[in-house]
């Protein structure tokens, strides 16, 4: 494929956008806490315009530093010290023929309190004290533990409405005084924008921010100005629109990102905010009173898998809201639609759904995305499979001062020395063992380094746990991290060796310089439990990959965990009447909310029982007995199959023969400890990078 409309430039009202790609806006608190870009998010964004991204928004820009602030470490203009430092940032974007554009944002009832009239007095004490910070940090824990118990301030709400279902526990209505004074924030902050030179401006008007809570009948019951109609709603944004072209002129351009379908009735809650209809009114009304383009989005926190899908989603699936929208303007329509890969984008645009393809994670994840559809190497893009752990991490670091990640790509924000890595490898021989992907991660690393690698794996195919994981349903994406890492390995000339067993001879004879171990681990079966190793008794992988079916029958899976909830989604598929048995408090204890979501849409209307705050005891015939941990209590459950789903542990057998050996040997991934395909890469860059 050609990616000919992919690839061509496009107006955004005067600015000229060297392609049709760009990357919108995801929040990786890589700022400082004045608001100012650190050199780390400099690194990080113009690692993307190097790649050939078109447009990049970075994350979050506040407009005030009084009640705005979502995290102590993002983008601020709300001062003119934002300027020098903003125009920095915009020529190292600007070197790589790519535009800057960032986003006015305020969090509104989404906020967190404890930020309320806190920045203006943290930020003059850390410039003076920066270590004071890490003890601000600390203290999280125990801001967050009063914003539960309400013993905070209260953040700004167009009115007092229902709280969000992620944010803050106390909100207040504005007054229009403050109305007035935001709206002013939000003009200063674009006028600051231009001066620094940055290419446009984005309001946030989606996801259950701010302005969209004024353009929601859901969360703006005021009964002024501001309020009731349908141009009443809107008249908070129409006004920062009219303040921006006062003051910028009408040739600068404004983009508006916009929340056309609150997607309320995919929860069971259909006639709540608003819907298409009424989104296709406001993109409409927005391009009547100038804004240069709309990049459309959907949901807000209260629909949190609705606008940032996890990967049971299929790419593509909400396109239809760009093209209802692109159906009632004629300015330019930029959408994300769960964008994956360059044959869908192209796809996309040719069939007129949009005008420019947005993604934030698939960026995060692959920094050279366009450079390498140039190219000629679409093969070799590392594609985004939807885990999470962007925003899982992000939203765990922020809270101790530490920058978001992604799963697939460990050099995000420290993209110096990740794209950067020393040349030291001098052709010295590294077996890997194992080709899953600590393996295969590992592999590459060390490649980059100059080492010559060669990769041991004992099955036909490799991949490793992936490929189970992979065969859960809807979870078939996860296998491009495997084969996207391939196309790589292929390019760089590293050797796979497949149905090859790791011995100690073997490795003897192939003479290496360094041996790192990445053999994974097996299921657990506690030999503590009684019964746990009886013929009924299964584990995971059995399930999965349907070496064993389970149909017509009571069955209990054992532990909650996300390998647990896939199990028993299959297990349901059959017909088994199938009991969840976890010994914590709560289901899937330490998994991101989104995921447990994600499965329990599908799991609850199958008739899935969850049994929380139980311990198994003892397997028998036809029932496994289980003890209340609340009360002590001894209950039997009916069980004609029970299958463990209490992780996986790894063997440290050839690590004691390899070193016997007297080769230097490391491992990673599972065979150190069972852990997420974010744990597998990131442990191979921590151990590949220590290498010397």
């Amino acid at each position: 494929m050609a990616y000919e409309m992919l690839l061509s430039p496009m107006n955004i009202g005067s600015m000229r956008v060297k392609n049709r790609v760009v990357m919108t806006a995801a929040e990786m608190s890589l700022g400082q806490t004045d608001g100012t870009p650190t050199e780390k998010m400099m690194d990080y964004y113009e690692e993307r315009a190097k790649g050939g991204v078109g447009l990049i928004i970075p994350g979050i820009c506040r407009v005030n530093d009084m009640g705005a602030a979502s995290t102590f470490t993002q983008l601020s203009m709300s001062h003119d010290y934002h300027i020098e430092p903003m125009r920095e940032f915009a020529e190292r974007i600007h070197r790589h023929g790519a535009r800057l554009c960032i986003q006015l944002h305020h969090p509104g009832r989404q906020g967190y309190a404890s930020s309320i009239n806190t920045l203006p007095v943290v930020i003059p004490v850390v410039k003076a004290f920066p270590k004071v910070l890490d003890g601000l940090f600390k203290c999280t824990p125990l801001l967050l533990g009063l914003e539960e118990k309400k013993i905070c301030m209260s953040v700004q709400s167009p009115s007092r409405c229902e709280l969000s279902a992620h944010g803050a526990t106390r909100i207040h209505a504005m007054s229009r005084r403050e109305v007035k004074r935001l709206i002013s924030d939000f003009v200063e902050a674009a006028v600051r924008c231009q001066k620094a030179g940055v290419d446009a401006v984005e309001l946030h008007g989606g996801h259950g921010y701010l302005i969209q809570q004024f353009l929601s009948p859901n969360t703006n019951l005021r009964t002024d100005e501001y309020g009731g109609s349908f141009e009443n709603r809107l008249r908070f944004l129409r006004e920062i629109i009219e303040g921006i072209r006062s003051r910028c002129g009408r040739e600068y351009p404004l983009i508006v990102r916009l929340t056309v379908d609150e997607m309320y009735d995919r929860i069971g809650k259909p006639g709540k905010g608003y819907g298409l209809d009424t989104g296709k009114r406001i993109a409409k009304r927005l391009e009547e009173l100038g804004v240069d383009a709309i990049n459309v989005t959907s949901a807000c926190y209260d629909v949190y898998n609705r606008w940032l899908e996890p990967t049971s989603y299929e790419p593509g699936w909400r396109a239809y809201l760009a093209k209802e929208i692109k159906s009632v303007v004629k300015i330019p329509v930029i959408a994300a639609n769960f964008m994956r890969s360059p044959d869908q984008a192209e796809r996309q645009l040719e069939e007129g759904f949009q005008d420019f393809i947005g993604s934030a994670r698939s960026f995060i994840c692959e920094p050279h995305w366009v450079r390498k559809i140039e190219e000629g190497h679409p093969e070799q893009i590392r594609r985004c499979i939807g885990c999470l752990h962007c925003i899982s991490s992000f939203m765990t670091n922020a809270k101790v001062g530490k920058s978001g990640e992604c799963a697939l790509n460990p050099g995000v924000g420290r993209e110096r020395e990740y794209e950067n890595p020393p040349q030291d490898g001098a052709g010295r021989k590294i077996v890997i063992v194992g080709a899953g992907v600590a393996g295969l991660a590992a592999a590459e690393f060390l490649a980059r380094r100059g080492f010559r690698v060669t990769v041991l794996e004992k099955e036909k195919t490799p991949g490793g746990q992936v490929n189970t994981a992979a065969a859960c349903d809807y979870k078939d994406k996860l296998s491009w991290c495997i084969q996207d890492r391939l196309a790589v390995l292929q390019a760089m000339g590293v050797e796979l060796r497949l149905e090859t067993e790791a011995s100690p001879e073997l490795l003897e004879k192939l003479e290496p310089w360094g041996v790192i171990l990445a053999d994974g681990a097996k299921p657990i079966r506690p030999a503590s439990i009684p019964g746990s190793r009886e013929p009924w008794v299964h584990t995971p992988p059995e399930i999965i990959r349907g070496e064993t079916v389970l149909e017509n029958q009571d069955v209990v899976v054992v532990g909650s965990g996300m390998t647990g909830l896939e199990t028993a989604e299959i297990l349901n598929r059959h017909g088994n009447r199938v009991t969840v048995l976890e010994m914590a408090d709560t289901l899937a204890p330490g998994t991101w909310f989104q995921l447990l979501d994600d499965e329990l849409e599908r799991l609850r209307p199958a008739g899935t029982r969850f049994l929380i705050s139980h311990e198994l005891r003892q397997i028998i015939p036809g029932w496994v007995i289980v003890k209340d941990r609340g009360t002590g209590e001894l209950k039997q459950i009916r069980a004609d199959s029970v299958v463990l789903s209490l992780g996986v542990r790894g063997s440290d057998a050839l690590k004691k023969q390899v070193s016997a050996l007297g080769l230097p040997v490391w491992s990673i991934g599972d065979a150190v400890k069972s852990g997420t395909i974010a744990d597998a890469v990131h442990s191979a860059w921590s151990v590949c990078e220590s290498i010397r």
